[in-house]
């Protein structure tokens, strides 16, 4: 999107592709648009219409004639060729507050017939081509206005061209110097255009039509200045450029630069084909006037005294009397003039000396250089009475003149404060536009400050500081809205944080009861299997429990039965046997059963140690230790009880004797069965229980 500023106030507009007319959002004026094809073209339509909207022309003229050279179909560039040549300023109507044109350079053609205005409307689309006309119509129609009224204007013989105040709206020199000048060519009977006085009972908005006329009515142009920037002022260059077009187009015209404390080759490059004239130099009034009398060929009202015929006894005196004028003893004069009359009453001469003598002026020639009216000086009235016609022919005229230089005197007094009201009113305005930029940090704000600038266009730097608070006031809006899109996305970014930061901690919460419902489930599993464990293990020691009930039963059974049968055994060893009287064969083995049963019994007592010692528990380490001592001792004579036995098989050959040691050996090996049998009993209990 490109940025072109408005052609009325100067703000900056933001412009879409292929736009060819936009509404200015601070002036509301709708207007064309020129071809933005690129940067270059932007930065030179800117530049142009700067220049245009200060005044400057031709060098806007200058830039938009180098665009079509570039591009010949840009009506936009043969538009702006028209409202430069045309003079075209637009300025706010205070009561509507809408920019209308004014004309600053009347054409006697017409804008309908105008060759770059018959291109615009070719190259135009529909929508500009009717804006063209629109305006189009206005201008033709305010410069038919203006015609009308400079053709009323009476012709002026020179034009005289300055600068009327400087930056800080203070007089000029060159305003002095072009007043002089002014006065000495109305004492040469030249009709003069002198702005600050001709224009001093015209509205500013209706200078154009005066202006207009002199320049096209003067054949002498005056273009006076003391420095190089006051001859390139833009009202100045307005004036001198238009009368030089004027003489190009083949009018008998003549423009006279003239120069003062400055070096003439610094006149701008226009003038370097003209005489310019150093108003420094020794006699440059009269050759001035001498070479404008040659050109306009006036009459040079240069006044004669004629002397009325007197008596002969008042002549001595009345010569007299001037002779003590031209001396400067005004007292003696009037003394001697009195006498005359005293002579001759109705004598003009005397009252013309009294006349003199009063107004302390040497010469008669002086009277027109006299800055107050002489119609209400009695003097005057009485020589004018009594006068021949030369003289009262040469009084009037005199008085013609004072009363034109009290007239101007009057109106230059009036000017100058009129002027010192404007400036001091300029100046307000000023202050009151400056602070208010000053202390301005809203676009409302910077607005009021450029309205106020614009309302005294021209006074110092008020137009460039008019543009300065436009722009500040497009940045301040620039930046406004960059600012509430700034705070806009961070609130859209916090509120997006805070959604996320909510989803989070939501996230989070989730986690955490999820562990801690994970925590609940692995806890509650952890108790089952805990419980599980702990009845599995009950039910172990309960299996273990009820398993060695059941061995301690059968070894306490298994006991109790070879108690038993140890007992028979005694019981028929002792009794049955001594009374049948048995075979010594038969004894002998009654005798290993015998020693077999009562072996038996003492054998069970290493294995109860052993299985009580099995059977404790694993805290009772001393007793454990004791009873498996115990159980070695009880054991080992059994054990070389049976060795013994083995050995005496091996020694003895008798058979009765092999007999009962065969008797004892099966004894033996049945002991040693039974031991077997009683030490296997706890190692079998203990794989058991475990």
């Amino acid at each position: 999107m490109s940025i072109f500023k408005c052609k009325m106030c100067g703000g900056a507009l933001e412009i879409a592709p292929n736009t060819t007319i936009i509404e200015c959002e601070y002036c509301g004026t709708h207007q064309t648009l020129p071809k933005l094809d690129d940067e270059k073209r932007e930065k030179m339509y800117d530049r142009a219409n700067h220049f245009r909207r200060s005044n400057e022309f031709d060098k806007a003229m200058g830039v938009y004639e180098q665009i079509l050279i570039e591009d010949d179909t840009d009506a936009e560039a043969y538009w702006s060729l028209v409202l430069c040549r045309y003079g075209i300023e637009y300025v706010e109507d205070p009561s509507t507050h809408k920019h209308i044109p004014t004309v600053n350079r009347v054409q006697f053609t017409s804008i309908f017939d105008d060759d770059n205005y018959k291109s615009a409307l070719q190259y135009a689309d529909s929508l500009q081509r009717h804006l063209y006309e629109e305006e189009a119509k206005a201008i033709n129609e305010i410069q038919k206005g203006i015609l009308a009224i400079s053709q009323k204007e009476e012709p002026f013989d020179v034009f005289i061209c300055y600068k009327e105040s400087d930056s800080q709206g203070r007089r000029t020199r060159d305003s002095v110097l072009a007043q002089e000048l002014y006065y000495q060519l109305k004492q040469e009977g030249f009709k003069v255009f002198f702005s600050r006085i001709t224009l001093e009972d015209k509205l500013g908005s209706a200078y154009e039509p005066y202006i207009f006329a002199a320049l096209n009515s003067a054949k002498v142009m005056v273009v006076l200045g003391t420095k190089p920037e006051y001859f390139n002022a833009v009202w100045v260059r307005n004036e001198w450029s238009r009368y030089l077009a004027l003489i190009k187009q083949g009018q008998k015209k003549m423009l006279i630069p003239a120069y003062r404390d400055m070096d003439p080759y610094d006149l701008p490059e226009e003038f370097s084909h003209l005489q310019a004239q150093d108003m420094s130099k020794l006699g440059f009034m009269q050759d001035l006037i001498r070479g404008i009398k040659k050109i306009v060929k006036a009459y040079d009202p240069k006044g004669t005294v004629v002397t009325a015929a007197t008596t002969s006894n008042t002549s001595p005196l009345l010569k007299r009397a001037f002779m003590f004028l031209e001396d400067g003893e005004f007292d003696r004069a009037d003394e001697f003039c009195e006498n005359v009359l005293n002579q001759d009453p109705e004598n003009a001469h005397a009252y013309l000396g009294k006349l003199m003598a009063e107004l302390r002026i040497n010469k008669i020639e002086d009277l027109k250089n006299l800055t107050q009216p002489l119609d209400s000086n009695k003097n005057f009235q009485k020589a004018l009475r009594f006068a021949d016609d030369n003289l009262k022919t040469e009084l009037k005229s005199y008085a013609k003149y004072a009363n034109e230089s009290a007239r101007l005197k009057h109106i230059q007094h009036l000017a100058n404060a009129l002027a010192i009201h404007r400036s001091a009113q300029l100046k307000r305005t000023y202050r009151l536009a400056k602070s208010t930029m000053n202390s301005a940090t809203t676009v409302i704000e910077y607005q009021e400050a450029a309205q106020l600038f614009q309302s005294i266009s021209g006074y110092m730097d008020a137009d460039l500081l008019a543009c300065d608070c436009l722009t500040q006031a497009q940045k301040v809006r620039e930046f406004t809205i960059a600012e509430q899109e700034r705070k806009a996305e961070a609130n859209r970014i916090a509120e997006q944080e805070r959604i996320a930061a909510q989803a989070l901690a939501a996230e989070q919460e989730r986690i955490k009861e999820a562990q801690r419902q994970a925590k609940a489930a692995q806890y509650a599993e952890e108790r089952r299997l805990a419980d599980e464990a702990i009845l599995a293990e009950n039910k172990i020691i309960a299996q273990k429990n009820k398993i060695s009930r059941k061995f301690i039963l059968f070894a306490v059974l298994t006991g109790i039965v070879l108690i038993v049968i140890g007992a028979i055994s005694e019981f028929m060893y002792g009794l049955i046997m001594p009374m049948e009287g048995y075979s010594p064969l038969f004894n002998a083995f009654m005798d290993v059963f015998s020693y077999f049963v009562v072996i038996v019994p003492v054998a069970i007592l290493p294995n109860a140690f052993a299985l009580l010692s099995i059977l404790l528990s694993h805290k009772a380490k001393k007793a454990k230790i004791i009873l498996s001592i115990l159980a070695f001792i009880t054991t080992a004579p059994v054990v070389l009880l049976t060795l013994v036995f083995l050995l005496a098989l091996v020694v003895a050959f008798d058979p009765e004797v092999l007999g009962i040691i065969g008797a004892f050996c099966i004894a033996g090996l049945l002991d040693i069965c039974a031991c077997i049998y009683l030490i296997a009993l706890p190692i079998i209990i203990k794989k058991k229980i475990s």
